[in-house]
């Protein structure tokens, strides 16, 4: 359930806010290029405008008219040097028109708008005049709007994360009620069966040694079998359910690891298999120490049960800068890949024509176990196969 509601937040949150962020891009492109074609329209209208009359009373009458909202100056040049500027507009202090014209002569460029994010003045070069337009403002203009765009594009994503949140709860909450009830049904149901299983097994022990022995045997078997499925149904739905943090106390991981490989030690000589040991002393490590315990029991007893003849499982256990990496290494036949993430799974089998009742086989409820528990100490599990050997690897945060 935790996958689905992280896919649906996700899905939610990326959609809405690629719409926004869609949206307040296409506003600052609009508004640059209205800027853009502003400064152009009026370096081209100062070059439609300029009189050919040369008489003084027309040229007294250009030189005189006002541009509005943009600062504008006309370059007079004569013999390629700087005749007279004459400004259209209110002159700003700052804004070095000598300067600036004296770098637009030399500029092999007729024309130059440029960047207005960054560029300081635009110009339009003649072969007598220069129209150059100082375009600080609107470098101010544009960059106070793609701040202000930052800014509400951050308060709006904290606003979209809240909303995305509330949906994907109303999204899923159907699917977590079924979930949540399919749990009660487990764990009710296997509370159910531990009585009446209990009676089988108990009359089963009054009735051996008579004549019916193999029969007796049989329910013996299939009854312990099915004991061992309901316990682990309990199990799984108790670590699903999450575990009270307050459980959880500082042990040496380090001891459990290695009375559980020693404990496995005899299991492992009856098959024909040995088990070593890398572990590092001394390890430490917030826990419920009977999850941890059970994580490596799961793990080295699949090892075993799928480790060729002759062949020795390994066992690693190092801590690094922020995690304790634990890995369960045997020789045997390779997972294949598309199963390396399904095997974890409940009651997922990897050769699915395997008769149920083979007991060698396992429950198909180990791996989903283990899972759990990893999950609920805030860590990793992952399964691989290469080179003729399995890996299991644990890492705990």
């Amino acid at each position: 359930m935790k996958k689905l509601n992280r896919k649906t937040f996700f899905t939610i949150f990326l959609l809405i806010s690629a719409f926004l962020i869609v949206g307040i891009v296409l506003y600052n492109v609009q508004n640059y290029k209205r800027e853009y074609d502003n400064v152009e329209r009026n370096l081209n209208k100062i070059n439609r405008m300029m009189p050919e009359d040369r008489s003084d009373h027309i040229h007294k009458e250009f030189d005189n008219m006002i541009i509005m909202d943009y600062e504008v100056y006309t370059v007079y040049l004569n013999n390629n040097e700087i005749d007279k500027i004459v400004s259209h507009s209110n002159s700003t202090s700052d804004f070095n028109i000598d300067s600036i014209a004296n770098q637009v002569l030399k500029s092999s460029k007729s024309t130059s708008i440029g960047n207005l994010y960054i560029n300081k003045y635009s110009y339009n070069k003649m072969t007598n005049t220069i129209v150059i337009i100082n375009t600080k403002n609107i470098n101010s203009k544009l960059t106070k709007l793609l701040v202000i765009s930052a800014i509400l594009l951050v308060l709006l994503e904290v606003i979209i994360y809240f909303i995305s949140k509330l949906i994907t709860d109303w999204i899923t909450k159907p699917a977590h009620d079924s979930f949540k009830k399919q749990k009660e049904f487990i764990a009710d149901a296997s509370h159910e069966l531990k009585t009446p299983l209990s009676i089988i097994m108990a009359s089963s022990d009054e009735l051996s040694g008579t004549s019916n022995q193999k029969y007796i045997d049989n329910i013996k078997y299939e009854s312990d079998r099915m004991n061992k499925l309901i316990t682990n149904l309990l199990d799984l739905s108790k670590l699903e359910n999450g575990i009270n943090k307050q459980l959880y106390k500082n042990e040496n991981i380090s001891k459990i690891v290695n009375k559980i490989c020693l404990t496995f030690e005899s299991v492992a000589y009856e098959k024909s298999v040995g088990i070593d040991t890398d572990i590092e002393d001394d390890i430490n490590y917030k826990c419920i120490k009977e999850d941890i315990e059970k994580l490596l029991s799961i793990l080295i007893d699949n090892a075993v049960k799928h480790s060729y003849k002759d062949t020795n499982i390994k066992v690693i256990m190092h801590k690094k800068k922020n995690s304790i990496n634990i890995e369960v290494i045997n020789s045997g036949d390779a997972i294949k890949k598309e199963d390396e993430k399904k095997i974890f799974e409940r009651f997922y089998r990897v050769d699915k024509s395997r008769n149920r009742s083979d007991n060698r086989y396992g429950l198909g409820l180990g791996l989903a176990i283990a899972k759990s528990i990893v999950i609920n100490h805030n860590g990793s599990i992952e399964a691989t196969s290469s080179s003729g050997k399995t890996v299991f690897k644990v890492v705990l945060k």
